[in-house]
């Protein structure tokens, strides 16, 4: 046996472990960095603050976007299959790019709800992320399925209840509260619908997207309780 073979073969495995740890750390970065999106929108819209005006928030926004885009590429550079990974992955790109930082510096004009849901695509950015690591920690895919739907589910009531409190709370007298949006979105995601009715464009539009996303979701939950009672009763059969 050649002597420079284990030699070998512990400089792959360390590299192996490196390759690991490296895109385990940008993972673990994205989710981070898009809790702190969402904090920083989260105050914001409570305290009535102009995203635009807020030189800090914008600034932030910008630098996650370009990590966001770096750890598509580390992802790219480490991917088996390139192809594969770009189709897939694709809109993982197109959703970290700092759309609203371009929008300002090139002075374009859009409407305040388009501004205000262009604001939240790094957000759509993160939510993805989600999704993925729930597919790495979950060693069943029924399991990581049920729990990335039940993940992105809530941050699109979240999402969209500060979207409708933002665009409705000055107009609308139903809206006297964020728990009002909240209740509201929670409604209509559950598709039962809410005695608020929208008065603004942005809310007239999250009133499509939440009965749209729950007739997408809720029937993953019935799949999955029948999967688990499936695998319960075969366990009991098999004792």
């Amino acid at each position: 046996m050649n002597a420079a073979e284990p030699t070998l073969q512990n400089k792959a495995d360390g590299r192996s472990e490196a390759k690991k740890l490296l895109l385990a750390t940008m993972r673990l970065t994205v989710l981070v960095l898009s809790v702190l999106l969402i904090v920083f929108i989260s105050v914001d819209t409570f305290e009535n603050v102009n995203f635009l005006d807020n030189h800090a928030y914008m600034t932030f926004q910008l630098w996650v976007c370009v990590f966001f885009i770096l750890d598509f590429f580390v992802e790219l550079i480490f991917a088996k299959r390139k192809w594969h990974f770009i189709w897939h992955r694709f809109i993982f790109l197109l959703l970290s790019i700092p759309y609203l930082n371009i929008i300002t510096s090139c002075d374009i004009t859009l409407s305040a709800d388009a501004l205000y849901f262009v604001r939240f695509i790094p957000l759509a950015r993160g939510a993805l992320a989600i999704w993925v690591v729930i597919g790495y920690v979950s060693s069943n895919a029924v399991t990581s399925l049920f729990m990335s739907y039940l993940a992105i589910m809530l941050l699109v009531v979240y999402f969209c209840s500060l979207i409708f409190f933002q665009r409705e709370h000055p107009v609308n007298p139903q809206v006297g509260t964020y728990w009002d949006a909240l209740w509201w979105a929670a409604m209509n995601m559950s598709t039962v619908g809410c005695y608020i009715n929208p008065m603004t464009m942005a809310g007239k539009i999250v009133a499509v997207v939440l009965p749209v996303s729950g007739m997408i979701i809720f029937p993953l939950f019935t799949v999955y309780l029948t999967n688990y009672v499936s695998r319960n009763t075969k366990k009991e059969d098999q004792l």
